[in-house]
């Protein structure tokens, strides 16, 4: 099968951006905290006030958001930044919840439903209260795709969207979806433990696996939410072939500390060299 990877694009939007898959697992992730030693601004006696300090504590402007975001040197050495869309975006995460697998229980199908629409439109936290920034970056080794967006969506919210999050490895544990073309994926979601980081936070992997293009294709998706005060980050990881559940990790090890820094009115340390 000669499929192109990707579909050209030049620039992520700010308010929505593919979204990426991992290996096929049928049991929990553990993804894991020790990543990376060098947490690329992790320590705050190295982040000096700067003019971000003139917004209001605890509220994302747009110059904060854009700081707040990681790159290329956050993650390993594989990772550049993004050179497009992945194909299999449109051709299975806007698949169709098969409701009649959960017999009377709609609101899981539901459910479901919504998680698969949240991951497409990458707002599984809801829309963004405020301020919204976006980045993406490609593993061309594992030919992999990392989606990473800051946010402020207040407080209460982005508990409760944690919340609701952390029960779908219940509610969506095996179901059926349906994609565009017909094709039927089976679908698996398990909970993945993140690094203690930030306030709050919650792992998912979700995996689907069936037809692409009349293919057989497995692909697997690393979600990934941390709460800082009001906002919080938010990424996806992986690819047809898999990901590194590592640089899921490390992304969160890099990303929050940056996120609180720059809520603080400081500038964050410089990002590593990988």
């Amino acid at each position: 099968m000669n499929r192109p990877p990707y579909r050209p694009a030049s620039v992520l939007p700010s308010s929505s951006g593919p979204r990426l898959l991992v290996r096929a697992l049928a049991v929990g992730v553990l993804w894991s905290a020790a990543a990376c030693s060098n947490s690329g601004g992790a320590d705050g006696g190295t982040a000096p006030v700067s003019p971000l300090a003139e917004a209001s504590a605890g509220t994302l402007t747009v110059d904060q958001a854009r700081a707040a975001l990681i790159t290329n040197a956050d993650l390993p050495s594989q990772w550049t930044g993004t050179s497009g869309a992945a194909t299999w975006r449109d051709g299975l995460l806007k698949s169709k919840v098969d409701a009649s697998g959960f017999g009377t229980d709609k609101n899981a199908a539901a459910d479901c439903q919504k998680l698969l629409d949240g991951l497409y439109a990458e707002e599984l936290l809801g829309p963004a209260k405020g301020t919204k920034a976006v980045t993406g970056f490609d593993d061309t080794y594992n030919q992999a795709q990392m989606h990473y967006q800051v946010a402020e969506y207040g407080e209460a919210e982005l508990n409760t969207r944690l919340a609701w999050v952390a029960t779908l490895p219940q509610k969506c544990a095996a179901f059926t979806a349906v994609d565009g073309q017909g094709g039927r994926q089976n679908v698996q979601v398990v909970s993945a433990r993140l690094p203690n980081e930030g306030d709050a936070r919650q792992g998912l992997q979700v995996t689907m696996n069936g037809p692409l293009d009349g293919d057989p294709a497995t692909l697997t998706l690393d979600v990934a939410a941390v709460r800082v005060g009001d906002s919080a980050l938010f990424l996806t990881n992986g690819g047809l072939n898999g990901a590194e559940s590592d640089s899921t990790a490390q992304a969160v090890q890099q990303g929050t500390p940056r996120l609180q820094q720059v809520l603080e009115g400081k500038t964050p340390a410089a990002s590593p060299t990988n």
